[in-house]
Parts: structure tokens; C-alpha cells; sequence
């Protein structure tokens, strides 16, 4: 699909190119490079980016940012209205419309957890919620989970397993333990230890190649945190608001957490927004003191405007989105049992799937061959045998078959490619 190339699209991803090696970064080139097939995004309208050379790409990648598709009309209206009335904060008087915001999205998640801190990233989230929990506590062990991810920024970065992201920067911040994501008496022996302040987990790792954590497991972890006066925090920046099927995963199992973190599609694909929503108890140091975690930035105007906007329209095409669960269910698991050989496990529910290759090379020649047949996805950078496919809720049948159509195609592709060579060539 490829639309008209104006003059200045034509030179757009070389000078892009040049900026990014000279002032970013080489290898951020290259990736976009590879990404785009020698071109840059330029636009972009529901599913679909337009590229420099005029060409239109399918994204189900995105790293879950765009859940209700690029630029949804009814969240661009909201922050266009609001940027023409008060873009920025002025921090030191009432904010309406993050009061609104705030009100709407404890709605939305039932109102069990009825306190809202709003940053602008997933780790914002992140480090508020265990900053919260250390000072409610006063304590400082926090335990997440082996293969989790929470984000880079210091504080979060200490509870990212993945040792590609920590590495030259340790010590990090004291007291974080990882948990064997099978050992269900985990929590128990830390928090006899007397000094647990908080359990974080995701339900479903996404980073991690996709990976649902047992139910069962979290259940006695969330009872053991309790039992031990610890917080319970639920790290939902990239499966929640029904990326993962429910509003939020944890709540949806009954796990009695004392914050749900959100991101990712909260400002709707159009601002950063995120949020950690908290239960009185977890949040009382913000309330006895709301100057003790602050950012400039946090709770703006624009992002705000985008949240209640991104929740209607988030519920509007909830429909839309288990039909598209449904048929992306059906069509990996044909392509699983079709391909053995190259598709070793296919992991997931809702909106984001997780696809295990044979070997990391597979999955590099499938994602290169991906992009030359206009489907854009997630690759898990700590698991590279891994891709990620993040489909927008508002993706219609056809653009599903033509995602998996492109799927089986580079599947072959890369069988292909790859035939004749040992499995020790494949592997190094």
C-alpha cells in the first residue's frame, strides 16, 4: 500500500538518518533503518504508519502504546481542545482536569483502589509505588520476580531481572530480591525476615516473551505479603486496560493489591501518561505530605484531557477487541501446529502474544522480513528468540489476516533462508 511522496519526503530518511548517528545514536539508526526498510514514519492514522517513500505499514507492535490504534479522534479532540485552553499547569493551583481524570479512572477500575498518582512513563509509576510502599511500611525489602521488568530509571531498574539492563550499573537500589516465579513459599521466607515492604509483579511479563504468571502463585504470594503487613503491587503498565483482556488482570483474579500501575495506552496513543492508582493505606504519605513525590509534569493538562477520552474509547471497542483476541488465538495456534519446526511455543491472551522461534537468528531473518512485507512488531530485547505481537483492539478482520498472512510468509522465508545450515551455524 503505498500513498504520493511529496519532495520533501524524499529526502526525510536521510537527513533523519544523519541526525540520529551525529546527535542520538548509530545504532538507533540502523534499527530504524532496518525497521523501515531505509525510511521513517511520517504519519499515521488508526492501524496503519505511513512511511517516507509513501508506503503503509500494519502496526501491531508499538510496544503497547497504541491499543486503540494512532490517533483516535476522540482523544485527539479532547487534547486539542485542552491545548488550546491551558496546555501546562501551573503546579501551584487547582488542577480540574486531573481531578476528572483521577475520578474516572478509579471508576473504571471499580473504586476499590481510590487514590491516583500520575506521572508520565511506566517507571514514574513504578517509583512511586514502592517509594509509597517503604514509607507506609517503613521498611525496605521489596521482592519482585524473576524475568519481570519495571522499567530503567534507577529505583525501577533494581526490580528489572534481565541483567542486559543492569549491567555496569550496580549497586542499585537496596533491598530488592528476585523470586523464582514457581516457588510459591517465596514471599513467606522473605517476610519472615521482618523487613518486607512490598511484592511487585506483572501478570503477564511482557518483556519477558510474554509469560503469564500463575494465578494460583500470585494468590499465596498477595495472602503471604498480607499476612506480613506488606504492600501488594500490581505492575499492569503494558497488559492493563484490557490489553490483557480485563480492565485490570489482578483485579479481574480477585488479588486483594493495594495498587494497579497503568500506562502504555492510558493518554490513548496520542500523549504519555501514567498512573499508579492506590488504595488509601499505600497512598497515606501522599496525603499526610502530597509534596513528598512530585514531577513537573505529572497530572498535565494535555495528558490528563487524554485519560477519560482513552477510557471511553478503550470501552467502545472492547467488542472489536475480543474478536480480535479470538482471531489471533486461532490463527497462531494454525501457525504453531503448521510449523514446528521454526515456531516453538505461542504464549498469550487478549491483545499481546509472545512467539518463540527455533533460535534467535530465526527470529531476526522473520522480523527483517516482516518489515519488507509491512507488519511492524515488538521484539523482546532480553529474550531474542522472542517476538511480540501487540495488536490494536481496533484492528478490523481484514487487517488481522493480513498479519498472519505476513507471519506464515516470513516463517517460510526464514525456513528457507536458513535450510541447509547445521543447527550450531543457526545458533552462533
Amino acid at each position: 500500500m503505498t500513498e504520493a511522496v511529496t519532495d520533501a519526503d524524499a529526502t526525510m530518511a536521510r537527513t533523519t538518518f544523519r541526525r540520529l548517528r551525529a546527535h542520538m545514536s548509530p545504532a538507533l539508526a540502523l534499527a530504524g533503518k532496518f525497521a523501515g526498510q531505509g525510511e521513517v514514519e511520517t504519519s499515521a492514522q488508526g492501524c496503519w504508519v505511513r512511511l517516507s517513500d509513501g508506503r503503509r505499514v500494519l502496526d501491531f507492535g508499538s510496544y503497547a502504546v497504541t491499543l486503540i490504534g494512532h490517533r483516535h479522534p476522540e482523544v485527539v479532540a479532547a487534547v486539542a481542545a485542552q491545548l488550546g485552553t491551558m496546555p501546562v499547569s501551573t503546579r501551584s493551583l487547582g488542577n480540574p482536569v486531573a481531578a476528572v481524570a483521577a475520578e474516572e479512572l478509579v471508576g473504571y477500575l471499580g473504586s476499590s483502589l481510590p487514590r491516583v498518582y500520575f506521572g508520565t512513563n511506566g517507571a514514574d509509576a513504578v517509583e512511586v509505588a514502592v517509594k509509597l510502599a517503604r514509607l507506609a511500611t517503613g521498611r525496605k525489602t521489596v521482592v519482585a520476580v524473576r524475568g519481570g521488568y519495571h522499567g530503567k530509571t534507577m529505583g525501577a531498574l533494581a526490580l528489572t531481572w534481565h541483567p542486559r539492563f543492569r549491567y555496569g550499573l550496580e549497586e542499585l537500589l537496596g533491598g530488592a530480591v528476585h523470586a523464582d516465579p514457581t516457588d510459591e513459599d517465596a514471599v513467606r521466607r522473605v517476610a519472615a525476615g521482618g523487613d518486607l515492604a512490598a511484592v511487585i509483579f506483572e501478570p503477564v511479563q511482557g518483556e519477558n516473551g510474554v509469560v503469564p504468571l500463575d494465578p494460583q502463585l500470585l494468590t499465596r504470594w498477595t495472602a503471604d505479603a498480607r499476612d506480613a503487613g506488606a504492600a501488594v503491587i500490581a505492575d499492569e503498565i503494558q497488559v492493563g486496560l484490557r490489553r490483557g483482556g480485563p480492565r485490570s488482570i489482578a483485579l479481574d483474579s480477585g488479588l486483594d493489591v493495594d495498587a494497579v500501575l497503568l500506562g502504555k495506552p492510558l493518554g490513548g496513543g496520542v500523549v504519555p501518561v501514567s498512573a499508579a492508582v492506590c488504595s488509601d493505606w499505600l497512598y497515606r504519605p501522599l496525603v499526610d505530605d502530597p509534596f513528598r513525590h512530585t514531577a513537573t509534569f505529572g497530572a498535565q493538562p494535555l495528558g490528563m484531557a487524554a485519560v477519560p477520552a482513552a477510557l471511553r474509547a478503550i470501552e467502545a471497542s472492547a467488542d472489536n477487541g475480543a474478536l480480535v483476541s479470538a482471531r489471533m488465538a486461532a490463527g497462531l495456534a494454525e501457525l504453531s501446529a503448521g510449523n514446528p519446526d521454526v515456531v516453538t511455543e505461542v504464549r498469550g491472551r487478549g491483545l499481546i502474544w509472545g512467539i518463540d522461534f527455533a533460535s534467535a537468528e530465526h527470529a531476526g531473518e522473520i522480523v527483517l522480513d516482516l518489515a519488507r512485507r509491512g507488519l511492524l512488531t515488538s521484539p523482546c530485547l532480553s529474550r531474542p528468540e522472542t517476538l511480540r505481537l501487540l495488536p490494536p483492539m481496533v484492528a478490523s478482520e481484514a487487517e488481522v489476516s493480513h498479519a498472519l498472512e505476513a507471519l506464515t510468509g516470513a516463517v517460510a522465508y526464514a525456513r528457507a533462508n536458513l535450510a541447509g545450515r547445521t543447527t550450531a551455524e543457526v545458533v552462533s
